[in-house]
């Protein structure tokens, strides 16, 4: 049986008892608080910027770990609960905040973690790992997915003045002003790494935005991708631009206008762009194994 932790905060898998110690979840916490138009998490507030609401879950495609894997325990971890009425046996979500001391009684198998930047200072991101690293079984796995927020093109389509060619270094400037960068792909390696997990392996895939390929492989993920940024446009742009927009904080009225301009260059079927998403795993070690690197650019997940 596999103990398996997975976190948008995180994700895990394990042979553990249902049972758990962590907090129940307060009224105000389940109900959030509302900026802009926008729910977002009441854990910790001017922390985690993308909000909590149906609208931004309907980003998100979670696979069905807990069906392929029957024997494994699957626990999601997020800083609220998803609008979900029905999961298997062997899957629980909860409420936590990963930053705290970690309440699970036995150490975990694999620890999955996507689509955290930008929520942790570098410290904070160093604090994670020490925790993934101590709560799995000697020879246990953790693994990490994060996407590039800056939008690429290889044939000159996107207009280097247009919303879209600038949105990531926009975005990198906020959350570098927050303290919480937005370059975690960049980071993650040596940050697992430098607390003791080794076998560590990297790759690199390149991610269409927009049904633009002619493969259809391609062509599909573009278009799925071109649907996560439309879903998440508004969330992942209000609360960092209204708190740490430059050369001062941005009104709503503004941010919206600059999100028209956004959603024009992505219905812009002449632009052919893409972005880069990063995937690390490493083990915690059995024995003094060398550490092995292996890196691969491939062009899709």
């Amino acid at each position: 049986d596999l103990n398996i932790h997975l976190t948008r905060d995180i994700t895990a898998a394990g042979t553990r008892d249902f049972d758990s110690d962590t907090t129940s979840i307060a009224s105000r916490i389940a109900r959030g608080r509302i900026e802009n138009g926008r729910r977002y998490q009441a854990f910790k507030e001017n922390v985690y910027w993308s909000p909590s609401d149906e609208q931004q879950f309907e980003a998100f495609e979670l696979g069905d770990v807990a069906d392929q894997f029957p024997n494994a325990t699957v626990r999601g971890v997020d800083l609220f609960p998803p609008p979900i009425n029905w999961v298997p046996p062997n899957c629980l979500f909860e409420v936590d905040d990963v930053q705290k001391p970690w309440t699970w009684k036995e150490p975990f198998d694999l620890i999955h973690i996507r689509q955290l930047l930008g929520s942790f200072t570098p410290d904070e991101w160093r604090d994670l790992y020490q925790q993934c690293f101590e709560n799995l079984v000697p020879g246990g796995w953790i693994e990490q997915m994060e996407f590039d927020v800056r939008v690429r093109s290889d044939d000159a389509s996107l207009p280097p003045n247009s919303v879209l060619a600038g949105w990531g270094e926009t975005f990198i400037s906020c959350a570098a002003r927050a303290g919480r960068p937005l370059t975690t792909q960049e980071t993650m390696r040596a940050s697992i790494e430098s607390v003791g997990f080794v076998d560590v392996h990297e790759r690199l895939y390149k991610v269409p935005l927009g049904p633009w390929p002619k493969d259809q492989l391609l062509k599909e993920v573009g278009l799925l991708n071109l649907e996560h940024w439309k879903a998440g446009l508004e969330g992942n742009a209000m609360w960092l631009l209204t708190k740490f927009g430059a050369p001062h904080p941005w009104t709503k009225d503004e941010v919206e206008l600059y999100l028209m301009e956004a959603r024009k260059d992505l219905k812009n079927s002449h632009i052919h762009g893409y972005g880069y998403a990063r995937r690390v795993w490493a083990r915690k070690p059995r024995d003094d194994h060398m550490v092995q690197t292996n890196i691969k650019l491939e062009p899709s997940p």
